[in-house]
């Protein structure tokens, strides 16, 4: 029986989810603080954890890093409030593996649990000797939308030009913009398309076991080698290898990544032998690798190998066009997922995702979907369906769309007083992000002063 461990500190639901999940065929521990759960992650394994991102002793992405040292395999998914959507969608860089929205609803959170224990027995375990032939299967299972936005199309003409060449491709984006997506559809494109394609978040990897899922090890070389272990490279041989979040390697890791890179060969730790290994290389970001390099976090050397070719993907909200493009998509997906049909989108609802600032990109509004077509009682999304802070946004303020109200703030005659509750916070929040996060500047566009800023900052609590 699989066994899921629920952290949060609201015991009611603990509670909740234990019967509900106990009813429906798993074995269900709880826990209120972070350390009760790291105890009970020692004594027994766990397949699942259900964890909410605010404890009273710490926070997810520290949970998540955590619990990845104690128990790699243990899949973890985010409980976190929607206005703290974007920081959910951060823990993915961690190993977070999914997240829920409060207010749960049981059946969203049996739905997401079951579809994330079935993609994880999809993942290739590098230990077995079919590992090479589960990765292959796996690069038909994503479907890959393009979209119609300039930005786009020139993403698919990047893909078009980069695919059939052997060059190394980093991929630049945002969290969720679909980046691995991306990475697949240039394998699939490519002269390796009959090969693996093996795809590792660098993120989710403990840095205490990054060499060994990278480059495999033998018996006996550390506590816990209990038998010899492909590592990444050697499963994705003849195929393509995709590195997500490639700033996060150690240092020590980027020294042995170049290496491999030059020599093109590989040796499993605790091993004296080289292995010889032909791999294509794809990473992705979305951090600023060039500022990375000159802080020293990462080596120029090994940025220049990997930087053969460099795609960048915009985030959702600068290629508004694309949303009902990808609304659609994930509408099918919902329906097939959830057994239900839903067929089309209420006009107002489409205003309102065409507005949303879409913190997690794809990802999110993935979710999103997904949700509201659970929620949906007929044959149309309705407002109804959609969370109350998409909602109380408003698809428009004064007549102006979204990217207007951020562009309206550049005029003296346009003030923060013209806008109101939601509204305000979510303009102060797209002009924090148009700025940087630079408060000074933003109470410039804002037209307000710092000490007015820092109030309506604690007033919408906005933590940055």
């Amino acid at each position: 029986m699989q066994r899921i461990l629920v952290i949060d500190d609201d015991r009611d639901i603990c509670l909740l989810l234990s019967k509900f999940l106990t009813k429906n065929g798993y074995e269900v521990e709880a826990a209120e603080t972070g350390e009760e759960a790291l105890k009970l992650i020692r004594d027994r394994a766990f397949t699942l954890v259900l964890c909410d991102y605010r404890l009273p002793d710490t926070n997810g992405a520290e949970m998540i890093q955590r619990i990845k040292v104690l128990s790699p395999s243990t899949v973890v998914i985010i409980i976190t409030g929607y206005s703290d959507v974007r920081t959910a969608v951060q823990t993915f860089k961690y190993g977070a593996a999914d997240y829920v929205v409060k207010p749960l609803f049981p059946d969203e959170i049996l739905i997401t649990i079951r579809d994330t224990i079935a993609q994880t027995k999809k993942t290739p375990d590098h230990s077995k000797l079919n590992a090479r032939d589960d990765a292959k299967s796996k690069t038909s299972q994503n479907e890959f939308i393009a979209g119609k936005s300039p930005q786009a199309e020139t993403v698919q003409r990047h893909i078009d030009l980069v695919a059939p060449s052997d060059m190394s491709v980093i991929i630049f984006g945002e969290t969720g913009t679909g980046k691995e997506y991306v990475a697949r559809v240039i394998h699939e494109g490519s002269p390796r398309a009959g090969g693996p394609f093996v795809a590792i978040d660098c993120g989710a990897l403990p840095k205490e076991l990054a060499g060994s899922e990278l480059f495999g090890h033998v018996k006996g070389s550390f506590t816990g080698a209990i038998s010899d272990k492909m590592g990444s490279f050697e499963v994705a041989d003849t195929g393509t290898l995709f590195l997500d979040e490639i700033g996060n390697l150690t240092y020590e890791n980027q020294v042995k990544l170049l290496r491999v890179l030059q020599e093109r060969k590989i040796r499993r730790i605790g091993s004296t032998n080289d292995i010889e290994i032909d791999v294509r290389i794809i990473t992705a970001t979305n951090e600023d690798l060039v500022r990375a390099v000159k802080e020293g976090r990462f080596r120029e050397d090994l940025y220049h190998r990997l930087n053969e070719f460099k795609i960048e993907i915009s985030p959702l909200r600068d290629r508004k066009m694309d949303i009902e493009i990808f609304a659609n998509h994930f509408l099918r997906k919902a329906n097939q997922s959830l057994g239900k049909n839903v067929n089309a989108f209420a006009p107002s609802v489409l205003q309102h995702l065409k507005y949303h600032y879409w913190h997690g990109n794809l990802r999110e509004l993935q979710n999103v979907i997904k949700r509201a077509v659970l929620l949906s009682t007929g044959e149309e999304v309705g407002m109804e369906s959609l969370p109350h802070e998409i909602i109380a946004a408003g698809p428009s303020v004064n007549g102006e769309d979204g990217e207007g109200l951020v562009h309206a703030f550049q005029h003296p005659r346009n003030v923060l007083k013209s806008v109101s509750g939601q509204a305000e916070r979510q303009a102060i929040i797209d002009v924090l992000e148009k700025t940087g996060f630079n408060k000074t500047r933003a109470a410039e566009l804002l037209k307000i002063d710092r000490k007015t800023l820092y109030n309506k900052l604690k007033a919408y609590d906005i933590k940055l």
